[in-house]
């Protein structure tokens, strides 16, 4: 049973790996408007923390931040942004664009577990996915402001506002719209998902009605 578990997750892993890699070298992943882009590519990090919990969310997350971090220096695309800041410190970029995405991954595992103990697969499959877009778009720009904040790049951005301002004039549209395609969409892969062995079945919780 152990060897079979281990092979489904590998499979699940690897085919979550691919769809990523897709999106991310490929227009499905990513919509590039001004300095940043709107992107879809953590729709596959919640699904991995989905079927194959905090530690399958980070391993996808990881993937999408090498995708992110290689396209500061043109490998699968370009981003403005990250190659301004692939010039001022090439190992704060390559953090900037990882850790948010590790992290993510691997509290979205917690945050379905936590959901699926206390609803149904699609309303926790949905809030997993809101939390994949909020969570990635909430580190992202907190890990550039505490990396990058002083720079005359960033600050440049800013342009004297409060930073909190900046983020949310910045990121505005292009998170709504994230958080949006996340939700829906991973709730219903979830919600279909649920039929497989791939998802978990729902634990009781002594919060539970």
């Amino acid at each position: 049973m152990k060897t079979r578990t281990a092979t489904v997750n590998l499979v699940t892993i690897s085919m979550l790996t691919a769809v990523l890699l897709l999106m991310a070298y490929t227009p499905l992943g990513y919509l590039n408007i001004g300095p940043l882009a709107i992107t879809f590519n953590m729709i596959p990090v919640a699904i991995a923390a989905i079927t194959l919990g905090p530690a399958g969310g980070a391993a996808v997350g990881a993937v999408f931040g090498l995708t992110s971090f290689l396209q500061c220096i043109g490998i699968g695309g370009t981003s403005a942004m990250g190659a301004m800041l692939f010039s001022i410190n090439p190992f704060l970029a390559f953090v900037q664009r990882m850790l948010p995405r590790v992290l993510d991954g691997f509290l979205l595992g917690y945050i379905f577990r936590f959901m699926r103990a206390r609803s149904n697969s699609f309303i926790a499959s949905s809030v997993t996915g809101f939390f994949a877009a909020f969570l990635n778009t909430l580190f992202f720009m907190t890990a550039l402001v505490v990396l990058f904040g002083n720079t005359a790049y960033v600050q440049e951005m800013i342009g004297g506002r409060n930073v909190i301002v900046f983020i949310c004039t910045l990121v505005g549209v292009n998170a709504v719209f994230e958080m949006l395609a996340s939700t829906l969409i991973t709730g219903a892969v979830g919600a279909a998902l649920s039929k497989t062995v791939l998802v978990p079945a729902r634990r009781k919780s002594s919060v539970a009605a």
